[in-house]
């Protein structure tokens, strides 16, 4: 059985603008432990108070899978583990595990270390016994292993000797530098497993190079079966090996068994969004398996090839990591799109076939003039039913006026008026807010309230601007994105407008998510 090693909670950390507070850090402790991550390295208790207090809060925490590690260094040069200040902050928090990196690379022993080959070696095993002596699981990360070995083969293996001989569970091979590539890692991954014997290979691979996760399967294919890395690659400079990444794989291609089944594997998604979203870090929507783009389909020829055979675009079925397909209306969209899109919405073509044409060629029309229909499958929507014969303009704009004033004691005042007809009744109203989209936006909801008072539980969400062509200075055309919500059921929606001047594309975008709301309200009713 392949055994992974959570590190994101420590290694994790150190990536630039990475950042958990000690409650971040049990929430996602207890998710891992959910998810049968078989161990979880929690901090280094000798390097600051944050990990300490960590440490005594988890110590209350119930697992009912993971083992917690606590991660620090040898011993010093010169001492002994009994004295070392470093070794009795790891032993004082009281983890099953302890996790010790020690020096592989003779450049760091006599370089950095300041200290002989042979000292180094000593520490190391020293270290690692002293630690097995009170009552500790050890890991040893053996650190710069495939820069050590490259430069002397031999020196590289006898540290892996003295802490097997000091009684490591695992010894994991670290490509700390990341600069390793796959032929390498198998080369020398080979030569560790032979020099191990009976004990454990594991393996922890940085993205220097953009072969973490590689390097990490290559290993795995020789012999190793404990993998280190962290959720979605976090860690220093370019990251570390991303189990979001290597645990599909092991599990779906490389039919390796892992504490983690095929059940627990639809709950991936969920979990490397948390983390990211916990971290409050923008999550890379191109990122395999779990992002949003990972199975989105956009060309039309793509559309109707995965509608037939989803395999022909799709390397696994998303539903397998907790992910979906996903269908973008944009101006490469063909008729698939649209039946996508309509069995999506619930509405029946067959009855309209001249609906899903006219469609296509309505968003490619609006698209050359900077509409952007990705992710905006609300306006695609009712463009769909509009050339479908139905009705779904709830009200009709009579007119709007939006103005900004600036107060000499300074601020701003924003206001706005909305004049509307429904069923040949007109009404005005008046709407204040933080900018001129939310005046707006209260002025329309003032407007229709007594004629649809289940607008109430529509929402503004999101409002998001993009500049189309920036070379145009202030006249440049720009493409607002809102995203709706009804509070009611918690199901969001996005619709666009496009123009430019900045209030007329907020105002196309903000009518077609009121009316997509009222829309789907009027279908549930």
């Amino acid at each position: 059985m392949i055994k992974i090693y959570d590190t994101t909670l420590r290694d994790g950390t150190q990536g630039e603008g990475v950042s958990f507070s000690g409650r971040d850090k049990l929430k996602i402790l207890r998710l891992l432990d959910e998810f049968s991550i078989d161990y979880v390295e929690g901090g280094w208790p000798g390097s600051n108070p944050k990990d300490i207090d960590f440490f005594k809060a988890a110590a209350d925490t119930e697992l009912n899978h993971t083992k917690l590690a606590a991660f620090g260094s040898t011993c010093r040069a010169g001492s002994a583990p009994e004295d070392d200040a470093n070794l009795q902050a790891i032993l004082a928090v009281g983890t099953p595990v302890v996790t010790i990196f020690g020096k592989s690379w003779h450049l760091h022993v006599t370089e950095v270390l300041r200290t002989t080959p042979e000292e180094n070696l000593r520490i190391i095993k020293d270290s690692v016994s002293y630690l097995l002596s009170e009552n500790r699981e050890v890991i040893y990360d053996a650190e710069h292993f495939f820069d050590g070995y490259k430069a002397d083969p031999e020196y590289a293996l006898e540290t892996l000797s003295a802490a097997r001989e000091g009684g490591a569970s695992c010894l994991v091979l670290c490509d700390t530098n990341g600069g390793s590539l796959p032929a390498e890692v198998e080369k020398i991954t080979r030569a560790a497993r032979e020099k191990a014997g009976d004990t454990e290979i594991g393996i922890h691979t940085h993205n220097d190079g953009g072969m973490a996760d590689a390097n990490t399967l290559t290993a795995v294919e020789e012999g190793a079966i404990h993998i280190q890395g962290t959720f979605n690659g976090l860690g220093e400079r370019c990251g570390n090996t991303d189990l979001t990444n290597v645990i599909p794989n092991l599990l779906l291609k490389m039919k390796k068994e892992l504490s983690i089944d095929c059940d627990g594997l639809t709950n991936l998604t969920h979990l490397s969004r948390f983390i990211h979203s916990i971290g409050n870090l923008n999550f890379p929507e191109n990122h395999p398996f779990v992002g949003q783009m990972a199975f989105a389909h956009k060309g039309g020829v793509h559309v109707n090839s995965v509608m037939k055979v989803a395999d022909s675009y799709e390397h696994i079925n998303p539903e397998m990591v907790g992910n979906s397909r996903r269908i973008l209306i944009s101006e490469l969209s063909g008729k698939s799109n649209m039946s996508y899109l309509a069995d999506a919405e619930g509405i029946d073509l067959e009855a309209h076939p001249d609906a899903a044409r006219k469609a296509v060629e309505e968003i490619k029309a609006l698209e050359n003039e900077g509409y952007v229909f990705e992710g905006a499958e609300a306006s695609a929507t009712l463009i769909i039913l509009k050339h479908m014969g139905e009705e779904v303009e709830f009200f009709d704009l009579v007119r709007y006026r939006s103005s900004v004033e600036h107060r000499r004691d300074g601020g701003t005042f924003n206001e706005a008026t909305v004049k509307i007809k429904v069923k040949e009744q007109e009404f005005l109203a008046v709407g204040e807010g933080v900018g001129p989209i939310d005046a707006l936006d209260e002025a329309l909801r003032k407007a229709i309230q007594r004629f649809y008072p289940e607008v109430d539980s529509i929402v503004l969400e999101d409002y998001k601007v993009r500049v189309i062509d920036a070379a145009g200075g202030a006249e440049a055309k720009v493409c607002v994105t809102i995203e709706g919500a009804d509070r009611e059921d918690e199901t969001f929606w996005s619709t666009v407008g496009a123009s430019e001047n900045l209030i007329e594309a907020s105002w196309a975008a903000l009518k077609d998510s009121i009316v997509y709301g009222l829309l789907r309200k009027k279908k549930r009713s």
